[in-house]
């Protein structure tokens, strides 16, 4: 929810903070209630509840599409960004598990890690519910269950789980149903029912969904390792000053071969650079550089990158300066030419990347073929940045070399029943059509288009003096898609 707060206010106005807010995602019979707004919980609206139920209680409800992918990759970058407080952590589908341990005397005690943590938390814009214990099931249930910020030792778990739900063990609803008739609502109550008789009842459940082995987790009877993934490979070179200096490029060409060669290690190419300085007043600058293709040459990176540093504002001095390679491919080693010669590609590649640095990505384009059925859209101008150059199309039929975009509009004449003008005039000219070929028919884009565009239908057409025009005709005869049909001159053939 409050990175839905975050975007939406970023592009419009938020509801009013009255108003219940749900992010819905699809259900077995219909939309069902993802997440909720502070309003919407205080009115008693719970996740996984129906859309059309919630409605009819609460009018007034504001109903938006939860983006769950990507709530799953902001949580993923978070548990990278949460490795400041300790080396262990990994995503849930809905939380952050750390293991601290060895790390809270960092912070001065674990109460200030806690208070660390929910004040970052709160610069990014981010509610979060925190808490402290000795296990991971116990932890979980602490966060989201428990007091906000609550420690938890280890000698505490069995007392300060037995007032939480049996819900806290995140357990199937149904599995929930069942424990509660059988009078089992609190963890307490469950941890003091003979084992024997509910092991039986839950002999062939799954260890994620079976109750007692969660609980005996929780309370450390069993190991709960945290399997936390390792951070990827990050390529970065920096150099610490003495003392704080003002000019960042003399030290440009140290980074670069440093970057670089660790790049060659690793036989990969950089296409997106970052260089940054760090300020003595606390205060850091960036500036970032894209190369057309993947590459590690020290000297290109230098020359792209130094044009860069002309505005940085360096305060009163910088004593850290790092360049890291934010984005990477695969780049095998390559033996240089036995001639000595040069690689063109490699210089073009190296040209097109100071240009688009200098004057911008927008204005460094090249052509470009897109899937589309309409001809004028077959050819797009795209930064060379961002798309391959457009080598080449094989197509079934013939196409003219010269096409006008926007298409031409011709007066007829007089046309032939059911195919082209026999005359025309274009731009102020009238021609007499010989000989014809078509009709080749195109349909809209429906999943483009406006609804009531009209198909096209083109016509290769000879005129008295030899030129041949592309033409089609806008629509046919009782389409119900406007009033009579209209000529355009697409392209101009030889």
């Amino acid at each position: 929810m409050d990175r839905w707060r975050r975007i939406t206010a970023a592009q419009r106005t938020l509801p009013d903070e009255a108003v219940p807010v749900v992010l819905v995602t699809t259900g077995a019979h219909g939309p069902v209630v993802h997440a909720v707004s502070g309003a919407g919980v205080a009115r008693g609206i719970i996740c996984g509840a129906r859309v059309v139920d919630v409605q009819a209680i609460h009018p007034d409800l504001h109903v938006e599409q939860a983006d769950v992918q990507g709530d799953q990759a902001m949580l993923k970058r978070l548990a990278i960004w949460a490795r400041r407080w300790c080396p262990w952590t990994v995503a849930e589908h809905d939380g952050i598990l750390m293991d601290v341990r060895g790390a809270a005397h960092l912070f001065g005690g674990e109460a200030q890690m806690l208070h660390d943590m929910n004040m970052r938390f709160a610069i990014q814009g981010l509610r979060a519910r925190l808490a402290m214990a000795p296990t991971r099931g116990a932890a979980q249930m602490l966060a989201r269950f428990g007091t906000q910020g609550v420690i938890c030792g280890t000698q505490d778990v069995g007392n300060v789980l037995a007032p939480l739900p049996v819900a806290a063990l995140r357990l199937p609803p149904d599995t929930v149903r069942l424990l509660e008739r059988l009078g089992l609502r609190s963890i307490g109550s469950l941890a003091e029912v003979p084992r024997v008789g509910l092991m039986r009842r839950f002999a062939g459940v799954a260890e994620a969904i079976n109750p007692l082995l969660l609980l005996d987790r929780a309370m450390g009877r069993s190991a709960d390792p945290l399997d936390a993934p390792a951070e990827g490979a990050r390529w970065l070179a920096r150099v610490r000053m003495a003392e704080p200096v003002i000019d960042p490029v003399p030290w440009l060409e140290g980074l670069a071969e440093d970057l670089a060669a660790q790049l060659a290690t690793g036989e990969q190419g950089a296409r997106r650079l970052r260089v940054t300085i760090y300020r003595v007043d606390g205060e850091w600058r960036s500036r970032d550089v894209a190369t057309a293709q993947a590459s590690r040459d020290a000297a290109h990176f230098v020359r792209l990158v130094a044009g860069k540093l002309d505005g940085i504002d360096p305060g009163f001095g910088f004593d850290l300066m790092t360049l890291e390679a934010l984005r990477v491919e695969p780049l095998s080693l390559r033996q240089d030419r036995l001639d000595g010669g040069r690689d063109a590609g490699a210089d073009v590649a190296a040209l097109l990347d100071r240009l688009t640095a200098k004057l911008g990505p927008s204005r460094v384009t090249w052509d470009a073929w897109v899937q589309s059925h309409k001809p004028e859209r077959v050819e797009a101008r795209v930064p060379v940045l961002a798309g391959v150059p457009a080598e080449g199309i094989e197509v079934a039929r013939e196409r003219p070399l010269r096409l006008f975009d926007p298409p031409e509009e011709v007066m007829v004449l007089y046309a032939v029943p059911e195919g082209p003008p026999a005359r025309f005039s274009w731009r102020r000219v009238t021609f007499l059509m010989v000989r014809f070929e078509g009709p080749e028919r195109i349909a809209p884009e429906w999943w483009r288009d406006r609804s009531g565009t009209r198909l096209r239908d083109y016509y290769k057409v000879e005129v008295m003096d030899g030129r041949r025009f592309w033409l089609f005709r806008e629509g046919v005869v009782g389409d119900a898609r406007g009033g009579d049909p209209r000529w355009f001159v697409q392209g101009v053939f030889g």
